[in-house]
Order: structure tokens, then C-alpha cells, then sequence
């Protein structure tokens, strides 16, 4: 018997994608094995890149980074809300620059998937569905309604306008509509079944020259191609034999609510259910994410999605290479590209080498040879036979070797050098010396809002209204306020004793006032957005004025009829008075949509309008309700930059009047007592979002992306809003640094 065949030096395989010429003039159609593009048959390794994740100044970088990482075709969503701010209202610049950003793609010489939707759930704000789509009459989400049709064709006829279907000689060679709408269908009875019906053929309807697909949806009608959205999708078969296997979200990590910990998928495990996939008759496979960026402003969906959509990827939230990770996968890329001839053209036969070990072998009659062997065992190393020769395989690996002989890749053994991040601390420094005392120290304006209603209030009702019914989500904030009367002879004001503040609510969040003094906060989570606060409160005789501050943290992003999810209180008591319980859920109640500074735009470096901003070097610390603003220099270098908010409480952050998002440095919880975090992953066996945590105890998110792009050589100004309170003068900018690299 021949000894164990060394792994051969990947140096002799690497997968140069700049060598590759794309012509994207051409149709593109399918068969059973493959995308045929321009008659070839060829296989697609795809990265989702979100565009309003990320900045046009990032974009480049990102498309070059996958690139390099051997990926031949980006993907991206198409996000209505961020498009269409009103009805008919249309918005295409900045991050939403979507010809932009697809023609970026085209001068890398990459294809590109683009899912249009409309619907396309993401972790995104409504699903990435306009907000005030669900306040049009007779209007239903996922439905054969006319603003889904008039949407998706808007966006046809612009990537039609511009020439960007493959058909038109463009980078465009998939299109989805809909998303993950199989998981959902059932709840909509006969509905469902005519919605995904009208829904494909909607599409088909469109005549872009490339194919349809629909995702995880399992009665899709021909020509439309149903997908897998998995951490494994080596076992999925399309419900059409004629029609390739087609793998649209391969999750290689996982989003993180505030108040989650970190969930970490192993790059080993990564590897694996990629090479397994293209093991079993695979041919697009597309990473979601491959950089997931950020959720600018309120973006972000969940609720309660942290700002930073980092997801693990193999390009971090910043844009920078995540290693092992990304180095890892780039060798797999290289390995599957060198067997791509025999996978798409060969005869497939499958040997079993135990029992749990196999080998899939892909054969023509031109002598291409390539072999995938597999151990799915997820505890045990074994040693196979294969060809008459010896192979090790490792617990939960797959080798692959592109001419049935010599192992050039196997996805347990991670060769890529790791990097090591570090995020290092800058103080913010002023633009120039203060003119009042020409100190060098920083100089903050600093604003109060008032607790409760500003300006005239929007309206007065008896009991409560729904958060998202009454701002439409213009604003996160809504101010419920009323009063109360307390008879000098109360109990609790002689005996220093407190009455209890009982509230419910449907979610997220909520600071409660008495008297303009904060009383106590709550809120609900990623996994259960409702909540109840109970808390002591501080009265005194006569007339106290009660202000409770909702909050919403992103909107619901999926789910059957999600769009009639709603939030706010539901229930105010007090108890702890002479005769019981005071039921206030009744009462008149006040209202107020968003805060003062918001509707005056005072965030905005524009704004013209009279505030009472008091200057000061030292800046009021654990205050809630306050704006803070500071004019600072841009960090050194070019390295990119976050915003560290440890020391803050919760609110929003702009820069320059770019809105950074929500920060909430929220201490991460366990969700069960058994629920705990890892020191160290096992790759072996499958992934669940809570197989590997870490980050126990931790912030949920410390740092906020600023885009370096968004700085200006000076006079920055920084506008913090604080709603519970913090310490404005540990607020500091860091510089992501990286060492370490990929061999």
C-alpha cells in the first residue's frame, strides 16, 4: 500500500481571478449541472456585499477584497425603504447609489446576483419595506398589490436603462424576487399559495434575459429556480431536475441583537459545508454575508439589531480582511476553481470509504478526474482507502483533490495566518484652541430636552395608542405624559416609603419620568420585545407629571403579517397609596412624536434654528435627555475608524450630519442558566447560532463605524444624543489596526 499522499503545496494552485476575462455580453440560461454564461457552463462563487451597509468610498475596496478572496460575483439586496422615501418620492445617491455600485462591480470584471425582493427581510429596518406602505388603504405586505409590482418593474427598467443584465452585455446574471417566503406561506392560507404565483410570474413578466429565482420557496413554477438558505445545503435538491443546485445564503456567522453576546462559526465548519456543497452537484454558492458593514442610523431591523452588521464575515464591518477566515476560504475558492471542468462536465459517481466517509468523483471522457472525500463524523479522524491509496481525513472534513490523486485542500486545516485586531484609542481633539481661553481642551455645547411634552403637544387621548401606529416610525421616540394628584395625607410622604411605577408595554424600551427626574428604564430584547418595568417613583403632594419616553429599536423585519407587529405601552400603574392601586391606563394622556432637538434638526450642521446651547469644558455627566456637540479634528492615518461609547448610556450619534446609528454599549445576558460561553470552538459537528458564543458579560457593541469618508480635514462636528445619561468625556474615537496576514 502507497503511504499517506501529502497535501501539496498550495502554491502550485493558486487561483489568480484577475487572470479571468468576463464577457458579459450574452444570455444566460441553465441546465441541470450549472449557469451556462455565453454557451459555458460555469460555477459561481458569490459574496453578498450589501451597498447602504456600507459607503460608495468603500465600495472599490470591498469588490477588490472578494475579488482577491477568490470570488467571481457579488450580491446584494434591493432595499425599497431606503429608495423610496415617500410615495413616489424616490431616492438614488449616497449609499443607495445602486447603478453606482452594480457598475463597480462591472469594472472588476465580476458578475452579480440581484435580489430584488421587494420584500427582503435582512435584519433590515420593515424588511426593507417602506413604512408607510402599510398605512395606504386596502394595502397587504407580501400580496398581489400594485406598489410590489410598480417597485420591482421601477427597478428593472433602471438596470434595463443602464444596460446591466448579462442579456444587455452587464454584470447582472441571477435576479430573486421575494424572500424566504416558504417559511411564511402556510399563515396565508390559499393566499399565499396565489401570492407566490403572482409573485413569480410577476417576474418572469419583466423579459430581463436572465434567470429567476426564488429562495427557500418550494412550489416556485418553471422557470423560476427555488434555492437553499442554510448553514448547509449539500442535501437540497431543486423541485426540478432540470435545474441547477443553487445555494443563495451560506451564513458563515450570525447578527447580534443588544444585550446578545458574539456568535462565532468556526472557518473550519465554513469550509466544510462549502466543499460538501460542490461535493453533491452544487454550482452557485453565495455567502451571506461576505461583508455585512453597518446599519446606519435606524436601519436596522430585529428589533433590537445592533448597529454594527459585522456578521463574522470574511471582510469585517470595517472593511478590512477577517483572517483565518478569509484566507481560508480564498484557498478553498482556488482548490473548487481547479476542479471546476470535471464538476460541471463530468459523470458523477459516489464510493462509500465507511460509514461515515464517502468519496464523490467527477469524470469525463477527456481524462478530467476530481474527488471530493468526506468524513462526516463529527468526533473521530479516520483514515480512508481510496484509489489504492492511504488519505487522512479529519473529524468533520472534507479533502479535496482536483486530479483524484493529490490533496491540495482540506477544510480542517487552516493554514491561513490569523490577524489580530486592535482597536486603539484617540482622543478627541478640537479643531482649533477654544476662543474664550485659548485652551486646547475640548469645547462641548451642550442641550436639555425637556421630559415630557415640548412645544404643543400632538395630541390628547384616553388611554393609550400604538408607538409605531403614531409615529410611523418618523422617530424612535414617542412621549406618553399625564398627571397626577397626590393628597398630602398619603401614607408613603410621611413614612419615607416610595410608591411603585408598574408598566407594560409591547416593546422595546422606555425611560420613565417624574417631575422631570428620571425614575428608571427597561425594555424587552432580541428574542422577546415586550417587557415590564417596575420600579419605585418619587412623588410629592399636589400635582406630579408623569412622562414616559418609548422607544422603538428597529422595526420587525420578518414574519407572518410582521407589518401589524406593533409597540408602546399597554398598562401604567402605581401602587403604594392610601387607598391601593391607581390604574392610570385610562387617564387622558398627552402625546408628543420625537424630541425637540430631532424636530429641529439640530444634528444637521445646517441647522438655522435659535437653541440654548451653553458652551462648556466640562460637559454634564450622567444627565439623560442631552444633547452634546463637539467640533474635532479628523484621527490620524487612514486606518478606519469607530466611535468608542462605553461610557454612554443609549441614543444616536451623527457625524457631520451623517447619522452613525444607535449606540447602546448593553451588557450581553445569558439566555438560559446553562446558556454559556465558550473559551474555545469545537469546528467538529453542526453549527447553531448558539453553539460558540463569547463576549458573556460584554457590551453588546462598544465601537460604532464612522466612515472615513464622511470626515472632513477639520471642524468635524460630533452630536451625541444621550437618553439615559453617560460620561461625554470618555467618549473617544479608536483606529482599527490589523497584523497579521494570510501566507
Amino acid at each position: 500500500m502507497k503511504p499517506r499522499t501529502p497535501i501539496a503545496p498550495f502554491a502550485l494552485l493558486i487561483f489568480f481571478s484577475s487572470s479571468i476575462t468576463y464577457c458579459f455580453a450574452g444570455n444566460v440560461t441553465y441546465d441541470s449541472r450549472s449557469l451556462i454564461i455565453n454557451g459555458r457552463r460555469e460555477l459561481i462563487i458569490s459574496a453578498a456585499i450589501h451597498y447602504p451597509r456600507s459607503v460608495p468610498g468603500m465600495w472599490p475596496g470591498l469588490v477588490q477584497q472578494a475579488k482577491e478572496g477568490g470570488v467571481n460575483t457579488i450580491e446584494s439586496y434591493v432595499f425599497w425603504n431606503g429608495h423610496e422615501l415617500s410615495p413616489g418620492k424616490y431616492y438614488f445617491g449616497g449609499r443607495f447609489n445602486l447603478v453606482k455600485f452594480i457598475k463597480i462591480i462591472q469594472q472588476a470584471r465580476m458578475y452579480m446576483i440581484l435580489r430584488i425582493g421587494p420584500f427582503v427581510a435582512a435584519e433590515y429596518n420593515y424588511g426593507g419595506i417602506p413604512v408607510w406602505l402599510h398605512y395606504i388603504p386596502g394595502t397587504v405586505f407580501r400580496n398581489d398589490t400594485e406598489p410590489f409590482k410598480k417597485f420591482m418593474t421601477l427597478i428593472v427598467d433602471m438596470m434595463k436603462r443602464e444596460k446591466l443584465f448579462a442579456s444587455q452585455g452587464g454584470p447582472i446574471i441571477l435576479a430573486q424576487v421575494e424572500n424566504e417566503y416558504g417559511y411564511y406561506e402556510s399563515f396565508y392560507g390559499e393566499g399565499g399559495k396565489r401570492y407566490a404565483l403572482w409573485a413569480a410570474k410577476m417576474a418572469v413578466a419583466q423579459n430581463i434575459g436572465v434567470p429567476w429565482i426564488m429562495c427557500q420557496q418550494f412550489d416556485t413554477p418553471d422557470p423560476v429556480i427555488n434555492t437553499c438558505n442554510s448553514f448547509y445545503c449539500d442535501q437540497f435538491t431543486p423541485h426540478s431536475p432540470s435545474m441547477p443546485k443553487i445555494w443563495t445564503e451560506n451564513w458563515p456567522g450570525w447578527f447580534k441583537t443588544f444585550g446578545g453576546r458574539d456568535p462565532h462559526r468556526p472557518s473550519e465548519d465554513i469550509a466544510f459545508s462549502v466543499a460538501r456543497f460542490f461535493q453533491k452537484g452544487g454550482s452557485v454558492h453565495n455567502y451571506y454575508m461576505y461583508h455585512g458593514g453597518t446599519n446606519f442610523g435606524r436601519t436596522a431591523g430585529g428589533p433590537f439589531i445592533t448597529t454594527s452588521y459585522d456578521y463574522e464575515a470574511p471582510i469585517d464591518e470595517y472593511g478590512l480582511p477577517r483572517n483565518p477566515k478569509w484566507g481560508h476560504l480564498k484557498e478553498l475558492h482556488g482548490a473548487i476553481k481547479l476542479c471546476e471542468h470535471a464538476l460541471l462536465n463530468g459523470e458523477r459517481s459516489n464510493l462509500s470509504l465507511g460509514s461515515s466517509q464517502e468519496a464523490d468523483v467527477y469524470a469525463d471522457s477527456s481524462g478530467a478526474c476530481a474527488a471530493f472525500l468526506a468524513n462526516m463524523d463529527d468526533k473521530n479522524d479516520k483514515t480512508v482507502v481510496f484509489r489504492n491509496v492511504s488519505y487522512h481525513l479529519p473529524a468533520w472534513s472534507v479533502s479535496i483533490l482536483p486530479d483524484c490523486k493529490k490533496v491540495v485542500f482540506n477544510t480542517a486545516n487552516v493554514r491561513a495566518q490569523s490577524s489580530t485586531v486592535e482597536m486603539v484609542p484617540e482622543n478627541l481633539q478640537p479643531s482649533e484652541a477654544s476662543p474664550d481661553n485659548g485652551s486646547k481642551g475640548l469645547k462641548w455645547q451642550v442641550f436639555k430636552e425637556i421630559a415630557g411634552i415640548w412645544g404643543e403637544a400632538d395630541f390628547v387621548k384616553s388611554g393609550f395608542v400604538d408607538h409605531i401606529n403614531t409615529t410611523k416610525d418618523t422617530t424612535d421616540y414617542l412621549w406618553y405624559t399625564t398627571s397626577i394628584i397626590v393628597n398630602e395625607n398619603e401614607e408613603f410622604l410621611k413614612n419615607g416609603s416610595r410608591p411603585v411605577l408598574l408598566i407594560e408595554s409591547k416593546g422595546h424600551a422606555l425611560h420613565a419620568f417624574a417631575n422631570q427626574e428620571l425614575q428608571g428604564s427597561a425594555s424587552g430584547n432580541g428574542t422577546h420585545p415586550p417587557f415590564k418595568y417596575k420600579n419605585p417613583i418619587s412623588l410629592k403632594a399636589g400635582k406630579n407629571e408623569i412622562a414616559l419616553l418609548s422607544m422603538t429599536v428597529g422595526l420587525q423585519n420578518a414574519g407572518p403579517f410582521y407589518e401589524w407587529v406593533g409597540a408602546g405601552i399597554t398598562s401604567v400603574k402605581i401602587t403604594g397609596f392610601n387607598s391601593g392601586t391607581l390604574d392610570l391606563s385610562t387617564y387622558s394622556w398627552t402625546y408628543k412624536i420625537g424630541l425637540q432637538g430631532e424636530h429641529l434638526g439640530i444634528y444637521n450642521p445646517g441647522y438655522r434654528n435659535n437653541i440654548n446651547w451653553v458652551s462648556t469644558m466640562e460637559p454634564p455627566k450622567n444627565q439623560p435627555l442631552t444633547w452634546y456637540k463637539a467640533v474635532v479634528k479628523q484621527p490620524p492615518g487612514d486606518e478606519p475608524i469607530g466611535l468608542d461609547m462605553l461610557k454612554m448610556g443609549k441614543g444616536l450619534a451623527w457625524l457631520n450630519g451623517e447619522e452613525i446609528g444607535r449606540y447602546w454599549p448593553r451588557k450581553s445576558r445569558k439566555s438560559s442558566p446553562h446558556d454559556e460561553c465558550v473559551q474555545e470552538c469545537d469546528y467538529r459537528g453542526k453549527f447553531n447560532p448558539d453553539k460558540c458564543i463569547t463576549g458573556c458579560g460584554e457590551p453588546s457593541q462598544r465601537w460604532y463605524h464612522i466612515p472615513r469618508s464622511w470626515f472632513k480635514p477639520s471642524e468635524n462636528i460630533l452630536v451625541i444624543f444621550e437618553e439615559k445619561g453617560g460620561d461625554p468625556t470618555k467618549i473617544t474615537f479608536s483606529i482599527r489596526k490589523i497584523s497579521g496576514f494570510p501566507k
